[in-house]
This record gives structure tokens, C-alpha cells and sequence, in this order.
């Protein structure tokens, strides 16, 4: 089983590599559709500057030492959301799409809102709660 989960994890590596450098030649995928935010990991949360959406409804929140992406999208109520953007079928670091988030392994979609639209995968995305505190949202890691 320790050689499966190697070769697993070394093939999500690969995938999630080689992603970083085709996903800037994509058209609408590029740095012009969503904001990407690097931040580290301070007492289970992550700070992320409401102007982070000056260009669009979704940023995707990197944190240091993470594995995977969260998608924090801003809804038309003001309020937000934040998904891991881990597959729930076999981990898989997922992409985003104009309806939400897809899975390169073996095809399963989510909704903007984490909820599986295609299988495999069977359960929705991880969720964590955001806050706002000034001007700062807050996405708490332990949920």
C-alpha cells in the first residue's frame, strides 16, 4: 500500500507541476480570469485583503506549505466562500472552470459552491468559514 500512495502522491506532484506552467497559456485561465493571493498560515487562519477582488469574484488563496488551493469566492450577497480545491474521489489538486472547479484525473466537477455536479467523487468539497475583520477577510483554517 506505501508503494500505491507514493506513486499516487508523486503523480499529483507531476500533474500539479506541470499545471503551474501550461495553465498561463490557457485562454480564460490565464492571470487575467482570477486573482491569485500567497499568504501564510498565522494561528489556523489566513488574511486576505478585501481589494483582492478588484479584478473579479475569485481568488485563489495559496498557502505557504499547503498542498492545495483554496477558491474564496465573493457571492453577489457580499458574502464569501471558501473551498479546498482538493478532489474528494482521490485528492487531486483541482482547476478552476467558468461553473466552478474540475478534476483532471478522472473527471469529476464541482459547482461554485463545492457540490459535486459529475462523479466519480461523491462528497462536496471542504469548506471553511470566512470573517471580516476592517478591511481584512479571514479564512479559518480549523474548522
Amino acid at each position: 500500500m506505501q508503494r500505491r500512495n507514493f506513486i499516487r502522491s508523486s503523480c499529483n506532484a507531476c500533474l500539479l507541476l506541470a499545471t503551474g506552467f501550461l495553465l498561463p497559456t490557457l485562454s480564460g485561465c490565464g492571470p487575467g480570469a482570477y486573482q491569485v493571493f500567497n499568504t501564510d498560515v498565522k494561528d489556523d487562519r489566513l488574511t486576505i485583503p478585501v481589494g483582492t477582488f478588484a479584478k473579479g469574484p475569485l481568488v485563489l488563496v495559496r498557502p505557504k506549505g499547503w498542498f492545495y488551493s483554496i477558491a474564496l469566492r465573493k457571492k453577489e450577497d457580499n458574502t464569501y466562500t471558501a473551498l479546498l480545491l482538493k478532489c474528494t474521489h482521490q485528492d487531486n489538486q483541482l482547476t478552476t472552470s467558468p461553473d466552478g472547479y474540475s478534476c483532471s484525473l478522472h473527471g469529476s466537477t464541482y459547482n461554485k459552491e463545492g457540490r459535486v455536479t459529475k462523479g466519480p467523487a461523491e462528497r462536496a468539497l471542504k469548506t471553511y468559514p470566512v470573517t471580516i475583520e476592517a478591511d481584512q477577510l479571514i479564512i479559518h483554517t480549523k474548522a
